[in-house]
């Protein structure tokens, strides 16, 4: 199993640069979702906050596009009819993280949450952990059309990351629920924890469902 190397994409150039693009927003948007984070815990709601906001609101519109245009192909165009759902799906859950990035960080924006400094540098190492966890993914679904050894490789990086941002998850909210602020301040941190680590298991999700769709490829 998973020892295909052929790549769907013989007589769909149009297609397989609109994917491509796909996956390259979601590489794009953890990079950037890193850097935001990092300037939220420095500054706040600041302007330079708000613009980096701006940047992950155009990648989330880019995808939106993206997502649009290849369903169009597929179905317009009658392409890949063999695996048109599984694609269809695959590209609906490429969208989902991204939008969830996009929530994440909107959510910052318009909260505005005051984290104590203690707990930055686990928040950045969860959420850095997350954002590595989607760019697999990433790669991963982008071996589904090309290489499915490459496929099986990298979703095994994602289980690894998703499992290590659980752990980092519960340990910051331990911390957290374990300090003295009050309740109404611990559960609002605790949402921003738990949604910033639902981006991981997202792409878990995705995983999952792109080995299935890697098996069928096969059958």
């Amino acid at each position: 199993m998973f020892n295909v190397k052929i790549s769907l994409f013989a007589r769909t150039r149009d297609l397989e640069h609109n994917i491509d693009n796909l996956h390259d927003k979601i590489i794009e948007m953890t990079m950037v979702f890193k850097e935001a984070v990092g300037i939220y815990l420095r500054e706040r709601r600041s302007e330079t906050y708000r613009h980096i906001s701006k940047k992950i609101k155009t990648i989330e519109h880019d995808s939106d596009v993206l997502r649009r245009e290849i369903e169009g192909k597929l179905y317009e165009e009658n392409l890949i009819p063999d695996l048109r759902g599984s694609i269809l799906r695959l590209v609906e859950n490429l969208d989902r993280v991204i939008n969830l990035f996009d929530e994440v960080a909107h959510k910052f924006y318009i909260e505005q949450p005051e984290i104590p400094e203690i707990y930055h540098s686990q928040l950045q190492t969860l959420v850095a952990q997350v954002a590595d966890c989607a760019e697999n993914m990433a790669i991963a679904s982008r071996a589904f059309f090309r290489d499915l050894v490459t496929l099986r490789d990298y979703s095994q990086k994602v289980y690894l990351l998703e499992h290590q941002s659980d752990k980092t998850a519960a340990k910051l909210r331990r911390a957290v629920f374990d300090s003295d602020m009050d309740l109404a301040h611990k559960m609002q941190i605790n949402n921003f924890i738990e949604e910033v680590a639902d981006i991981a298991d997202l792409a878990e999700d995705c995983i999952d469902a792109l080995l299935i769709f890697a098996i069928k490829r096969e059958i």
